[in-house]
C-alpha cells in the first residue's frame, strides 16, 4: 500500500475492522472465563458449582483442540472464495454478525438451565460454544489474511500491519478499561466487585455490537489488490491443506515458537483481574490498566515500522521477551501494592504487540517463502495459523485458569479476604513463574529454528516475480 492520500481511508477502515475484531478477542480469550468462575454458577452448592466449572472449562479446551483440524481447513475455503466483494470480506461480515449473537448467549445461564437442568446446560453451552467459535475462527483467519492481499513488500506490509495492531490494541485495551465499570453499572448485585449476571450479559452485547459495527465498517472502506502473484493455476485440495502447514517448515516453527509464548501471556493476562479482585482486593483500580496499556501499547505499535528500519525482527523477539520477563519479576513482588502492580502489569503488556508484529509479518512473508518451496499460493491457510495458535493458547491458557481458580477459591462471592497465604503462594507460582518459563523456552525455539528474515522473504518475492507469472501461463 502506498501512503498516498487515497490510502489513509481504507487503512481507517481496516483498522476498525481490527479495532472491533479484538474487542471481541479480549472478551472471549480474558473476561468470558471470569464471568464463568465467578457469576454463571451460583447454586449455593459450592461443590456442584465448582464441578460444573470444571465441566465448562473441559468442554472450552476440547473444542479448541478439534479447531485445531479445522482452521485450516477454513483457511483452504477462504482461499477458494471468488466474489463480487472480493475473497475474504464476506466472511468478515457474517462471521462478526454470527460470533456476536452466539457470543452474548454464552454469557448468560440459558434461562436459569444452569440450575433447572444442568445437563441440558451443557450440551447447549457446548453447541452455541462451537458455532460462536466457527464463525470466529472465519472472520478471524479472513481479517488477517487480508494484509499479503494488499502488498508484496515486507515493509509495506509492516505498516499496514501496524495501523491494523493500533485498531486492535485500542480495541483490546478498550474492554480492559470498561469491563468492570460497564459490568457493575448494570449490575443489580456488585458480587464483591465482580458484578452479577445482569452486568455481564449487558457487557457482552455491547462488545458484540461494536466489533460487528468495526467489520461493517472495513468492509464498506477496504478493497483487495489483484496481482499475478496471488492467482494460483491449481487450487490446493483438502487433502492437501496440512501438507501446507508442515512443509512450510517456517511457518511451522514460527507457530510452535508462538504457541509457548502464547500460553505464556495469555496466563497472565487473564490472571490479571483476578490479581485486583482477589489479591489487592479493589477491582476498581483494573481500569487504570487498561488506560496505561492503551497509552503503551499505541506507542509500541507506532514505533514497529521505525524500529524494523533500525533492528531486525529477531533482535525484537528477544529484547522483547527480556522486557517482559523483567516485569513479571516486578509485577510478582508487588504484593498488595497497586502502583507497582500497575508498574509491572503495564510494562509486561509494552512489548506484547511487537511480539504480535514480529510473529505476525513473519508468518505473512512466510506465504511467499511456502509459494517457492511448494509450487502453489495459500494466503488463507498460511495465515490461519496465527489466529490457530491464538485461539488454541487461549483455550490452554483458560483451561489452567479455571481449574487454578478452583485450586485457590477464587471463586463464587469470594473476596480478597478469603484467600489464604498457602493459596496465594500458588496463584503466584501459576501467574508470574510458569509463564517466565514458557516464554524463555519460545526464545529458544525462536532462535534456533527460525531463519525466514527481511532480506531472504525480498529474495524470494524477486524470484517469483521471474517465474510466476510464466508458471501459471
Amino acid at each position: 500500500m502506498s501512503s498516498s492520500t487515497g490510502k489513509i481511508w481504507p487503512r481507517i477502515a481496516y483498522a476498525c475492522g481490527t479495532f472491533g475484531h479484538d474487542v471481541f478477542y479480549a472478551m472471549l480469550a480474558t473476561y468470558f472465563m471470569i464471568f464463568v468462575t465467578s457469576n454463571l454458577f451460583n447454586s449455593g452448592n459450592a461443590s456442584h458449582d465448582q464441578y460444573m466449572i470444571g465441566i465448562v472449562t473441559t468442554i472450552i479446551l476440547v473444542l479448541r483442540i478439534a479447531e485445531l483440524f479445522v482452521d485450516p481447513f477454513i483457511g483452504n475455503i477462504i482461499d477458494k472464495t471468488k466474489t463480487r466483494w472480493g475473497r475474504f470480506k464476506p466472511w468478515v461480515l457474517v462471521g462478526a454478525f454470527v460470533a456476536a449473537i452466539t457470543l452474548a448467549l454464552l454469557f448468560t445461564d440459558f434461562g436459569g438451565l444452569t440450575v433447572s437442568n444442568p445437563t441440558l446446560y451443557l450440551i447447549l453451552f457446548a453447541i452455541v460454544y462451537f458455532v460462536m467459535d466457527i464463525f470466529y475462527s472465519a472472520k478471524d483467519v479472513a481479517i488477517w489474511s487480508m494484509i499479503p492481499a494488499l502488498s508484496f513488500d515486507s515493509h509495506e506490509r509492516e505498516i499496514t500491519a501496524t495501523v491494523a495492531r493500533i485498531g486492535s490494541v485500542f480495541g483490546a485495551n478498550l474492554v480492559t478499561v470498561i469491563v468492570m465499570p460497564v459490568v457493575l453499572y448494570f449490575s443489580v448485585n456488585q458480587n464483591g466487585g465482580a458484578g452479577d449476571p445482569t452486568g455481564w450479559f449487558a457487557f457482552a452485547c455491547i462488545g458484540g455490537g461494536i466489533a460487528t459495527l468495526g467489520a461493517i465498517i472495513l468492509g464498506i472502506g477496504t478493497k483487495e489488490q489483484d496481482s499475478a502473484l496471488r492467482e494460483n493455476k491449481t487450487d490446493t485440495s483438502a487433502k492437501d491443506v496440512f501438507k501446507v502447514l508442515t512443509q512450510n517448515d517456517q511457518l511451522l516453527w514460527t507457530a510452535i515458537a508462538y504457541l509457548v509464548y502464547g500460553i505464556g501471556i495469555n496466563i497472565v493476562n487473564n490472571f490479571n483481574l483476578y490479581y485486583f479482585i482477589y489479591v489487592i482486593g479493589d477491582a476498581t483500580k483494573f481500569s487504570g490498566l487498561g488506560v496505561i496499556n492503551t497509552i503503551i501499547g499505541l506507542l509500541a505499535v507506532a514505533a514497529f515500522p521505525v524500529l524494523t528500519t533500525k533492528f531486525s525482527r529477531r533482535k525484537l523477539f528477544f529484547a522483547s521477551i527480556a522486557i517482559m520477563v523483567a516485569a513479571l519479576v516486578i509485577y510478582a513482588l508487588s504484593g498488595t501494592n497497586v502502583y507497582m502492580a500497575l508498574f509491572g502489569a503495564g510494562l509486561f503488556a509494552l512489548p506484547q504487540p511487537l511480539v504480535f508484529l514480529v510473529v505476525l509479518m513473519t508468518i505473512t512473508d512466510s506465504v511467499e517463502y511456502g509459494q517457492l518451496k511448494l509450487g502453489h499460493r495459500d494466503e488463507a491457510v498460511c495465515l490461519c495459523v496465527r489466529p490457530l495458535v491464538d485461539k488454541f493458547a487461549g483455550a490452554v491458557s483458560s483451561g489452567i485458569i479455571g481449574l487454578v481458580a478452583i485450586w485457590v477459591g477464587m471463586t463464587g462471592g469470594a473476596s480478597a479476604a478469603d484467600i489464604t497465604q498457602e493459596n496465594l503462594f500458588h496463584f503466584q507460582i501459576v501467574m508470574f513463574a510458569a509463564p517466565i518459563v514458557l516464554m524463555i523456552i519460545a526464545s529458544f525455539i525462536y532462535r534456533a529454528k527460525v531463519t525466514l528474515t527481511e532480506a531472504e522473504h525480498a529474495k524470494i518475492v524477486a524470484k517469483l516475480e521471474e517465474t510466476w507469472e510464466k508458471i501459471n501461463k
